[in-house]
């Protein structure tokens, strides 16, 4: 068997970004994803983001489910905190780590059999609950890892490889995410990198719970006529409501972006979202046109992507539970057992 392992030393002319990273100090192992698959894009747009942010790679910590999806964070940020969860469980782990230490950047990669599946009930609270994240769903509508049978997010009357029709409804995970009060909703597709990486981008400066819904065709089990996520069906079926920019606090705003043409939506941590709207009457504020305008593309056929819904005021789980700013992981014994005198005291307040 041979083993194919990426080489330790870079070239020292690679570009450099603003804290001294190049592109390469963002990847992480080989993939052993099938050839072509949708998941190694979504990875490498991921990368870029993340390197085009400016981000430190040990302040992110990414975590993952089970499912070829779940493989991928081995193969991004090597040099980040990881946690390989149980099928389904990932949006509880990250929720509590994200409570035990806000200073971290979080991103959740999951499958559509690991969240829409096994994993529904979990994140629909990890999305009504405002966790502060980055939540990446590499949908592609079969299980993989099992020779491709139809996930929950299948369309109806979708065939598979071998030729069987899909009777069941689909599980829309964006449709989820909207009614439960996720304050940043995206749909879009692994081909369009343009697309995708100022949308993960947004997603992790976002500052509450940021949903993306990926459509990653299988190139194995699920890119044949006849199945609604594979690539032509996607490229051919796309409507997409913005193309997105995605710029940092005090940027330049260039000339090209004529007055009328742009939204600017402010971010929590000061970075601005700027979007160039394709449609006059769509607006990304509103959070009920963005589920009237996918439910009625979908029910045309046509895949809607972009940036769906954002809310500029977005909160996010520890400041509905009014934590403390200290990172409750950095607590000493003095900090957590106060002694009798103070536990009697917290007692008193609840009679």
């Amino acid at each position: 068997m041979t083993y194919i392992v990426k080489p330790q030393l870079h070239h020292p002319t690679l570009t450099k970004n603003k804290v001294g990273y190049t592109r390469r100090d963002y990847e992480g192992r080989i993939s052993t994803l099938c050839a072509g698959c949708g998941h190694d894009s979504i990875s490498a747009a991921i990368i870029q983001a993340c390197w085009e942010l400016d981000i430190e790679p040990h302040r992110v910590a990414k975590l993952s489910g089970i499912g070829c999806s779940s493989k991928t964070p081995d193969y991004f940020l090597g040099a980040s905190h990881g946690f390989n969860t149980v099928h389904g469980r990932m949006p509880s782990v990250m929720t509590g780590a994200n409570l035990a230490n806000r200073e971290l950047l979080y991103l959740g990669v999951s499958g559509d059999g690991d969240s829409a599946s096994i994993g529904l009930g979990q994140f629909a609270n990890a999305m009504r609950r405002g966790v502060n994240m980055a939540y990446i769903v590499e949908n592609n509508g079969v299980y993989g890892l099992t020779k491709g049978q139809f996930s929950a997010t299948a369309d109806r009357g979708s065939k598979s490889k071998k030729g069987a029709i899909n009777s069941d409804s689909a599980v829309d995970l964006v449709g989820i995410a909207l009614q439960l009060g996720a304050t940043y909703v995206a749909r879009s597709f692994s081909g369009d990198k343009a697309q995708l990486v100022p949308l993960i981008k947004g997603a992790l400066a976002h500052g509450g719970a940021a949903f993306i819904d990926v459509l990653s065709p299988c190139v194995t089990f699920n890119n044949h006529a006849g199945s609604t996520k594979s690539f032509d069906y996607v490229r051919q079926h796309n409507e997409a409501v913005s193309r997105i920019d995605f710029i940092t606090t005090k940027s330049e705003i260039t000339a090209e972006y004529a007055a009328g043409e742009v939204i600017e939506v402010q971010q929590h941590d000061g970075s601005m979202l700027r979007l160039r709207k394709l449609k006059d009457d769509y607006d990304p504020t509103d959070r009920l046109a963005a589920m009237n305008y996918m439910q009625s593309h979908a029910a045309r056929g046509e895949v809607v992507t972009g940036l769906l819904y954002v809310d500029p005021l977005a909160t996010d789980l520890h400041l509905s539970m009014n934590t403390m700013e200290v990172p409750l992981a950095s607590l000493g014994p003095q900090e957590l057992c106060p002694g009798k005198a103070a536990l009697d005291k917290i007692n008193a307040s609840f009679r």
